[in-house]
């Protein structure tokens, strides 16, 4: 059931409040005396209690075009935890992906790619200022703390003045267009100064205890670059646990055949193939939250459309292949701070014998959550760290799909340690099942000590 809070909730209003919370942003449930009793009590993905749905009249106020819909609206809603922060996080992707779709053109024919004001710089820091916006104006800011990969003293120096009026520019451009997403535009446009008090808040260093979000803005940028794959991702992190992840992927073809192919071909089929529900325009959005042993893709909103939770979402699911002869590997295309050597080898030597899938970055935890590829595997070379930002929404949305995500070692990807996975055994492996997942393990074993790193 998609619909994680929203339908659930009595009186919620249609956009988003800014600058103050809404008391009433509640789930409506009944809970028996033991659930009651567990709600108390810090509880695991596999003790959450049932929560029956009790939708009063009050209830109903909320419109939903699947509100009424007997297959999607069931007697048993999913656990109320972190509704409210999925739904906002939802939004403040959707308004990136957004962004990005934007100024894609402009950047993919721009040569300066790694030029510091460059249409993919102006939109990494643009991304990050929406985001930031966003959770601040719905949640509160005193509740939000961001760990990303930028830092905001960059943009605040004296000769990135002319980056800054850049992002400055994009960023009133893009929040002009929040009421299509369900959030109250800003009464004025923003200056620099504000622009740079709101990226402020994106300087956590992360904490084993209390809460934070973790922003990777553009994902992927060498996909990106060239008309390909990229994401954003987001993700909130309480106690050192993913408790919830968004990836936002505005060129995820929908259908697995298409990634074989450059951006420019698919536009072409995508004009030559009739519009349906499974054949969405371009990119989506792929979301999960603790607990709740599901994980949602929605397609990004498109020109003259509003938003609308939950936009059509669908449940997806991992493969269920769990022989490695007949598994997809997600094949790695960045050469950077990885080990393409080992993982090759190590695909190689347990099977995996169908033709590799090539994605970006964290656009492999999607195809593995979609059940587009069965295993994906990251080795790092050596000194590298890899970065939290990299990893924390792609790995709960896999586990929720029903997948696998551990170090080499199988031991669960500890986010308590800061920027980086500090505790991180050898490499990340990710694949669609514990069968799988455990072969891949015991191969891993068996190369390492021969193995080039």
């Amino acid at each position: 059931m998609p619909l994680y809070c929203s339908t659930l909730c009595g009186n919620m209003p249609q956009n988003l409040g800014l600058g103050k919370r809404s008391e009433n942003y509640t789930c409506s449930h009944i809970q028996t005396t033991h659930s009651r009793l567990m709600s108390q009590q810090h509880r695991s993905p596999n003790t959450l209690p049932t929560h029956i749905a009790s939708v009063s009249k009050s209830d109903q106020s909320f419109s939903s075009p699947v509100m009424e819909d007997p297959k999607i609206f069931g007697l048993v809603s999913e656990p109320e935890e972190y509704c409210r922060e999925l739904d906002v996080a939802v939004r403040a992707v959707q308004m990136s992906c957004f962004l990005c779709q934007k100024l894609q053109d402009t950047w993919i024919s721009n040569s300066q790619i790694n030029y510091h004001n460059s249409p993919l710089t102006v939109a990494g820091w643009s991304v990050n200022t929406i985001v930031t916006w966003i959770l601040s104006k719905c949640l509160g800011s005193e509740n939000v703390s961001i760990v990303t990969e930028k830092d905001v003293q960059t943009l605040s120096n004296t000769n990135t003045s002319e980056l800054l009026e850049a992002v400055v520019k994009t960023v009133n451009e893009c929040l002009a267009e929040a009421p299509r997403f369900g959030v109250e535009e800003p009464k004025s446009a923003l200056g620099t100064s504000e622009v740079l008090e709101i990226i402020s808040h994106s300087n956590s260093v992360g904490s084993p205890s209390g809460r934070f979000w973790v922003l990777s803005p553009l994902d992927g940028k060498m996909g990106s670059a060239c008309g390909d794959q990229y994401a954003v991702g987001l993700s909130l992190i309480e106690d050192g646990e993913v408790v919830l992840g968004v990836l936002g992927c505005p060129n995820y073809p929908m259908r697995k055949e298409w990634f074989s192919y450059h951006l420019s071909y698919q536009r072409m089929i995508s004009m030559l193939t009739p519009p349906a529900s499974e054949t969405w325009n371009k990119g989506c959005i792929i979301y999960a939250k603790r607990g709740s042993r599901k994980a949602w893709i929605q397609p990004l909103l498109h020109v003259n459309k509003k938003y609308v939770w939950p936009n059509q979402a669908k449940q997806v699911s991992v493969s269920s292949v769990d022989n490695l002869a007949l598994a997809t590997f997600c094949e790695p295309i960045e050469k950077a701070n990885s080990s393409h050597t080992f993982t090759e080898g190590l695909a190689q030597s347990v099977g995996l014998s169908n033709q590799p899938l090539r994605v970006y970055n964290m656009m492999r935890y999607a195809a593995i959550a979609c059940g587009h590829a069965e295993v994906f595997m990251k080795f790092a070379r050596a000194g590298y760290k890899e970065k939290i930002w990299d990893h924390a929404a792609g790995a709960i949305i896999i586990k929720e799909a029903g997948g696998m995500v551990t170090d080499a070692r199988g031991h669960p990807l500890d986010f308590s340690k800061g920027l980086n996975l500090e505790s991180l055994d050898r490499g990340i492996i990710a694949s669609a099942g514990t069968t799988l997942h455990e072969k891949i393990i015991d191969a891993v074993d068996a190369s390492w000590v021969s193995s080039c790193l």
